[in-house]
């Protein structure tokens, strides 16, 4: 009797069974409604919990595949070396120095490739990995006429910055995911300059991850299809003709209801009020839950289409279907109340530990998972709670590898690769951060003489110096205040609360622990290098055009009057004519 005692409470199936001819057939029809009810809120509140945080994966996924390259064909197309030879194309000192500011790059770009079209003449220029044109990268000459060249001419009405698109070359016979940076001076566009990304390696690093249920996509601002692991449905030719409608997200959708969702969900994404919209729309027929994010920093949008009946195989819940059909004919043979008590009421709790599970509270899932009663509905929620337990660990980890990756894209934007100090935004940003009412200090530092070394001792030799002279300014100015990396050969220092005095002391200081002692060179070599000093005093309220512009004036003194000197600018001698630098 006791043994029967311990079977029927241990098992809710037993339970059933007892009273399974007194009310099966009355509760089949409303439980088996149920079931379904819930089978499928689970299903949909962990594939939309699932669902968000694969965008964000993929989003900072390929945040991290071309941020990197954006970055430096910024620094690239910033280059002073670059914007002289532009305005003076013929020149052959500026063409000299501007291949081999555009070879500089090279080595540090992913395709080690390159292209640069003038603006004024239209030449275009480009080298690749395996050094095919050395000494000779000029390749031919844009054409309005010829709709291959319509990229340049399209691009250039898009304003300064770097624009992305995927097209085929035909003049040089290569299909890339391309980087278009656009130099001005005022309305006048100097040229464009960028490289590429191969859009197989790219589709192979960020679209083509084998996951069972998942496609990602990247597509532009107008839809157009940019990263695809079909290469079929990618547009290789959105810049430079009319978007075809068999490669656009749209033409993936059904409907033209849900083609407008789609467009809804990537404007919201867009305007940055949230990183994720997803949303369930008619796919191939079916309904696929579509997120997006919106890539801010490179105008694209990544697209993930989930198939959650692929990713959650419903066979899963065939158990909890049985138990459920158990418990329905309990209750049509027990009263209301035991019904509520050993059903229902647990039923309940469980429901809300997945909305809490959904919510990101694991808390109550682990609870339920070591109170249960060792039947059906217990081993249920163990089981849910071991399987919550997963996404929890797994939902952390992922969110750990996202805030790694945002800190590798922060130091990237704002530290110059080849130093460690600051690059030109790291200055600028610590620019604006200065407090109010306090008066600060500029230095502009320019090598003397820096193509005779690279020309003396080489390009590494050259390198070499740079960084050392970037450390040595760092140890001269102090903590505290900021050092970044300006241009080539010419750094730039902002110090906190200067007066006067302190400002001259501390410009003679730097130059004098620069040029002090010699600089080892990477061969064994050895060479001395001086420095020539702009300063300026800050006042509250100048931006940073005039700062520069001040310790600028002062530098080109500094040069005239025979280089190896501190000049602090004065006013009164600021209209002396320049000198040339170097």
């Amino acid at each position: 009797m006791s043994d029967l005692r311990h079977k029927i409470a241990s098992s809710l199936r037993v339970r059933v069974l007892i009273f399974v001819l007194l009310g099966f057939a009355a509760v089949a029809v409303p439980a088996y409604a149920a079931f379904n009810w819930m089978v499928g809120t689970t299903i949909i509140q962990l594939g939309t919990l699932f669902a968000e945080k694969q965008i964000l994966y993929d989003r900072y996924r390929g945040l991290e595949a071309l941020t990197r390259e954006v970055s430096l064909a910024e620094t690239l197309a910033g280059s002073q070396s670059i914007r002289d030879w532009a305005n003076n194309e013929s020149d052959p000192v500026l063409r000299r120095r501007g291949i081999a500011e555009l070879e500089h790059f090279r080595q540090s770009f992913t395709d080690h490739s390159y292209f640069f079209a003038m603006g004024g003449s239209g030449n275009y220029y480009f080298n690749d990995a395996s050094n095919s044109y050395a000494g000779d990268q000029f390749r031919y000459t844009l054409d309005p006429d010829n709709s291959r060249d319509a990229w340049y001419y399209r691009t250039s009405a898009l304003g300064e910055g770097c624009h992305l698109n995927v097209d085929n070359d035909a003049n040089l016979r290569v299909t890339k995911v391309w980087i278009n940076c656009v130099i001005r001076e005022g309305r006048n566009v100097l040229g464009i300059l960028g490289t590429g990304i191969d859009l197989s390696a790219f589709i192979d690093e960020v679209v083509n991850v084998p996951q069972v249920g998942v496609t990602s996509l990247f597509v532009d601002r107008l839809g157009a299809v940019q990263a695809h692991r079909d290469k079929d449905l990618i547009d290789l030719s959105s810049l430079t003709a009319e978007m075809s409608a068999k490669r656009t997200v749209f033409s993936l959708v059904d409907s033209m209801l849900d083609q407008e969702a789609l467009r809804l969900l990537m404007e919201d994404v867009a305007a940055g009020d949230v990183l994720v919209k997803s949303q369930f729309l008619r796919v191939g027929g079916k309904d696929v839950l579509v997120g997006v994010g919106y890539l801010d920093k490179l105008g694209w949008f990544n697209v993930t289409l989930m198939d959650i009946d692929t990713i959650i195989d419903r066979r899963l819940f065939v158990p909890i279907g049985l138990l459920l059909a158990a418990m329905m004919g309990l209750v049509a043979t027990v009263m209301v109340l035991v019904f509520k008590r050993q059903v229902l009421d647990r039923l309940r709790l469980l429901e809300s530990v997945v909305r809490s599970a959904q919510a990101g509270d694991f808390g109550p899932v682990r609870a339920i998972g070591a109170a249960q009663k060792p039947d059906e509905v217990g081993r249920l929620s163990t089981a849910f709670a071991e399987m919550a337990e997963v996404v929890s660990e797994n939902t952390s980890e992922l969110e750990n590898r996202v805030r790694a990756r945002t800190e590798e894209l922060e130091q990237l934007a704002f530290r110059d690769g080849q130093t460690g100090i600051a690059n030109r935004r790291g200055f600028m940003a610590a620019f604006s951060a200065v407090p109010e009412g306090q008066r600060q200090g500029l230095l502009l530092v320019d090598i003397d003489h820096f193509k005779i070394i690279n020309d003396t001792f080489g390009h590494a030799a050259g390198d070499a110096v740079v960084g050392e002279i970037a450390q040595r300014i760092v140890a001269a100015i102090g903590p505290g205040n900021v050092c970044a990396r300006w241009g080539g050969d010419e750094f730039i220092a902002l110090l906190h609360n200067m007066s006067s005095q302190k400002l001259t002391e501390l410009a003679q200081g730097v130059m004098t622990t620069i040029n002090g002692r010699p600089i080892a060179l990477p061969d064994g070599r050895s060479c001395m290098v001086t420095t020539s000093v702009g300063a300026c005093l800050i006042e509250a309220g100048e931006s940073i055009e005039m700062a520069t512009e001040m310790a600028d004036t002062a530098l080109y003194m500094a040069k005239g009057a025979g280089r190896d000197q501190v000049v602090v600018f004065n006013p009164e001698s600021a209209a002396q004519p320049r000198a040339a630098r170097g």
